[in-house]
């Protein structure tokens, strides 16, 4: 079969958009972390943190018949099979519980300002965060595009381009977060939601990512009606004045 006949790149744009829309999570974390760090830092781990997002993809895609084993049952619970998967993805979920819980309360108390002004994040701390989340979403990532697609080199190309929208997309992202608090804080809700959405599935609760993505886009609507809104009475009011 002809690498670039009609069925390969049709499958290759389709397999594109669901990694890319697969990597809004990862982009919404390395985001929110990123932006502990000094501004003069957080693209560079921006950088660093897409690039072990591509580099974890593109491993476990090589690795393809040990996925594959993850998914085999290791134990049972309650007559319930846990596989390897089913405990990296409800450890993921966990953690993304915590970290978004944790933010949520530094931002509310204003612990994250006191932070910031005393001694900022730590480089590594924040880069070994990004790596073990990014095993992850990866992981999901990976499962999805072997279901997709036989074509390993379709399979990794689809992967490099969504890594590629992504670094492309993580300064203005990170940038527009960091500019508006409300955006923000549904942002560490993003990740509730996905941490919520990762502990289901680790229990064999499959909650559709289409739902949460229709539930935070609605809310980036509302919230972006808002600003315009109160950016609308701001210049009224400087023009009566």
């Amino acid at each position: 079969m002809a690498l670039f006949d009609f069925q390969n790149l049709a499958g290759f744009a389709t397999l594109a958009v669901l990694e890319i829309v697969l990597g809004i999570d990862n982009l919404v974390f390395i985001s929110v972390t990123a932006a502990r760090l000094p501004k003069e830092r957080q693209h560079r781990a921006r950088q660093i943190g897409l690039g072990l997002a591509l580099f974890t993809r593109l491993a476990l895609l090589a690795a393809i018949a040990w996925v594959a084993r993850l998914t085999t049952p290791i134990f049972d619970v309650w007559s319930q099979s846990v596989s390897w998967r089913d405990l990296i993805l409800f450890a993921g979920g966990l953690f993304l519980l915590y970290k978004g819980t944790a933010e949520i309360h530094g931002t509310i108390e204003g612990e994250e300002q006191e932070r910031r002004a005393g001694s900022p994040a730590n480089f590594a701390g924040v880069v070994v965060q990004i790596a073990i989340i990014d095993i992850v979403f990866s992981l999901d990532s990976v499962i999805t595009a072997v279901g997709m697609s036989q074509e390993i080199l379709i399979m990794a190309a689809a992967i490099v381009l969504a890594v590629a929208v992504m670094l492309f997309a993580a300064g203005p992202v990170g940038t527009f977060i960091e500019r508006h608090p409300t955006i923000k804080m549904l942002a560490f809700s993003f990740l509730l939601l996905v941490g919520a959405a990762l502990v289901a599935d680790g229990l064999h609760f499959h909650i559709p990512r289409g739902y949460l993505y229709f539930a935070v886009g609605f809310s980036i609507l509302v919230e972006s009606l808002n600003l315009w809104a109160s950016e609308r009475r701001k210049l009224k009011r400087s023009g009566g004045n």
